[in-house]
């Protein structure tokens, strides 16, 4: 039998964009002790965009992070838990009280060119014990070699995984793999991790690829549930790693019973939005979805149109003058459209 990646079960976390970052203590408890007991390595936890977020007013959340801490930590006695963390959105001393209550892991993420923002945050957690992945947020937007040597920096600082992140949810299995081989080339000892939204509907398939390709850390939510068109579905990629022969310790049946009580009741929306498509298609941030959409509204323009408009000028940051440029571009070359494509969007952790 193949030996299985691990599943990083980040539910909790990124699950909790879909409804407002609202999660409560109870239901955070009930679902991380069915995670736990289900057999899941690693169960994220907290607000979606991380520590610190709704002190800075990203979308307040049901609880506080400490409080979401102390749900889980009663909740996991398994596997390990741990917390999301953007440098300059979390603050050092919220690893303080990570630290006290005993967090398994944290994940520190940057924008690939910003990593070195991170090294204060790796830096701390591995001297309070804490296991450090290193999420280098919308890998595709730079080269496999250029994210391959900031990667290294990540590991010089402390890191012990390093994330490949489709964060837009349009990377292929070829391009996946590109990465893969020039982060080995240059750390062939680090652990890989990935993280995929499903926006082409590539997500399990590149779960699985990444299996293949012996990548350690794997990320899933059970029933998809996560920003923008979701997360590698936790049910789909169990099943896709049992029919390719890889050994596994969930019961498929009990993991498809989690997600068919817990998380199924909370999902509203059914089918595919041509807007979170088109953000797989141009490779672009859905935290910017809400300027993007306010953009559409004001100047009566296509927001798929201005999506892809947008990602010809820039991948990585989408400041409101850009945005606005791009909106007259469409505007001058389709016209105006008649009737606006809405959809809720919540949070907004991007610059």
């Amino acid at each position: 039998m193949l030996a299985a990646p691990k599943i990083l079960e980040c539910t909790l976390r990124d699950g909790s964009y879909v409804i407002d970052f609202q999660f409560t203590e109870a239901e955070t408890f009930r679902i991380a002790r069915r995670l736990d007991e289900l057999g899941f390595p690693f169960i994220e936890t907290g607000h979606g965009i991380g520590l610190g977020a709704s002190k800075r007013g990203m979308g307040v959340a049901a609880a506080t992070d400490e409080e979401y801490m102390v749900a889980t930590s009663k909740a996991v006695t398994r596997g390990k838990w741990g917390m999301f963390c953007i440098p300059g959105i979390a603050e050092l001393s919220d690893l303080d009280v990570a630290a006290r209550l005993c967090m398994g892991f944290i994940r520190v993420g940057s924008d690939v060119a910003d990593v070195e923002e991170s090294k204060p945050f790796i830096e701390k957690a591995r001297k309070d014990g804490i296991f450090v992945f290193a999420n280098l947020m919308k890998s595709y937007v730079s080269s496999p070699e250029y994210f391959s040597r900031q990667a290294a920096k990540c590991v010089e600082y402390g890191a012990q995984c390093i994330y490949i992140v489709d964060s837009a949810g349009g990377m292929l299995p070829a391009e996946i793999g590109r990465y893969i081989d020039a982060l080995r080339d240059l750390t062939p000892d680090i652990e890989i991790g990935f993280h995929g939204h499903n926006n082409i509907g590539m997500a399990v398939a590149n779960a699985l690829y990444c299996a293949e390709r012996g990548v350690s850390v794997v990320d899933t939510s059970l029933q998809g549930f996560g920003r923008s068109a979701g997360n590698s579905s936790t049910e789909h990629f169990i099943a896709a790693l049992i029919r390719a022969g890889y050994d596994l310790s969930f019961d498929p049946i009990d993991v498809m019973q989690a997600g068919e009580e817990l998380i199924r009741p909370l999902i509203r929306e059914t089918g595919s939005s041509s807007l979170d498509i088109t953000a797989g298609l141009a490779l672009f941030h859905s935290s910017y979805m809400k300027r993007v959409i306010a953009a559409a509204k004001e100047h009566r323009v296509d927001p798929r149109r201005l999506i892809v408009a947008l990602c010809n000028r820039d991948r990585v940051n989408a400041p409101v003058e850009l945005i606005e440029e791009a909106a007259r571009e469409v505007r001058e070359m389709h016209g105006p459209m008649s009737s606006l494509l809405v959809q809720q969007y919540f949070g907004e952790e991007q610059k």
